[in-house]
């Protein structure tokens, strides 16, 4: 699968997700086997820019290639206006936006509240082609609700306009992540066009990545919220799609030696306190399922520097490596 010049090599690809999937991630998720990472969505509104969430969310020195950048706005040269102002900054592909469920993106119009106007979808789209010289994706979802499941339509306007590749998520908005993904609209999609199309939606382990890929015909799969504590996950699915073979789970000493560099490249990246306060999140989904989980979460989401969360959190770890109860200390 390509990307306009791009290799996605392999196909499995780290779904955008807003709060999650800033540099850090993308790097870890790309060292294991990632093979594209896309950004959280960056704004097109040109005021906030320069604002120290949309500096992070636009610094990409170091990242693997290709670097993909989301945006997300309603206004055609807007977007386009983005899309120029990221592929000068270091986007190698720009991804639109239209399939973010969250209340706050839509009541703005954006997201995916934008497949509810097919004329506006078509303008955005030739706008942010017509804009850069590098590839653009589109990530939507099957529709706004199971009353206008309107994926195809927007699919062929996609393709129509010029955009490079199209990830579909198997929901509607109004589904947010609740129920199954349904993978038939994705097939339809798929059969109609031809651009590359990535399938996403409740993919979260090797044998259900294979088994959406021959039901959908798709060239790739996303995966989002199943990376979230198990970024390894990438190179289970793209081993098992090369070879028909299981990878074994990572070792405890691997689960933690991985997380432990998540969280220095946390703390490095964002600083005290933001760093420590962001790893949290990560801390719970890491140990989500793991002996003693809620009561460390309850003693190192108390832990106000770097040095004592990762001291506490090697200590969780070498007592489960050890087999034996972690010695937490109280939570206040």
């Amino acid at each position: 699968m390509h990307i306009g010049p791009h290799p996605i090599r392999p196909a499995v690809v780290l779904a955008p997700m807003a709060g999650v999937t800033d540099k850090p991630f993308r790097q870890l998720c790309k060292r294991l086997g990632a093979g594209l990472a896309v950004s959280e969505m960056t704004t097109s509104d040109p005021r906030l820019w320069r604002t120290r969430k949309s500096m992070q969310r636009m610094d990409h020195a170091g990242e693997p290639d290709p670097v993909s950048v989301q945006i997300a706005g309603t206004e055609p040269a807007a977007m386009a206006e983005a899309a120029r102002y990221n592929a000068g900054h270091g986007a190698q592909v720009i991804d639109i936006n239209m399939g973010c469920p969250a209340k706050k993106v839509c009541n703005a119009w954006a997201g995916s509240a934008l497949m509810r106007d097919e004329a506006l979808v078509g303008r955005i789209l030739e706008a942010v082609v017509g804009a850069v010289e590098v590839p653009v994706t589109l990530k939507i979802r099957t529709g706004w609700d199971a009353a206008h499941r309107n994926a195809p339509v927007i699919a062929r306007i996609a393709q129509e306009s010029g955009v490079a590749a199209l990830a579909v998520h198997g929901r509607t908005r109004d589904q947010h992540y609740r129920g199954e993904a349904e993978y038939d609209t994705i097939a339809a999609i798929k059969a109609a066009l031809s651009i590359p199309v990535i399938a996403n939606g409740d993919i979260d382990s090797p044998l259900k990545a294979a088994a959406v890929l021959r039901h959908t015909g798709a060239d790739a799969v996303m995966i989002g919220r199943a990376a979230q504590g198990r970024p390894w996950i990438f190179r289970e699915i793209a081993h098992y799609l090369a070879t028909g073979q299981r990878l074994d789970e990572p070792t405890l000493e691997e689960v933690r030696d991985i997380l432990i560099g998540h969280l220095h490249a946390l703390h490095a990246f964002y600083g005290e306190p933001a760093g420590v306060r962001i790893a949290r999140k990560h801390l719970g989904w890491y140990a989500k399922d793991r002996p003693e989980n809620q009561a460390f979460r309850a003693v190192v989401n108390q832990a106000q520097t770097a040095e004592s969360q990762i001291a506490l959190t090697r200590d969780y770890f070498d007592a489960l490596i050890a087999g034996v109860v972690p010695a937490l200390p109280a939570a206040a």
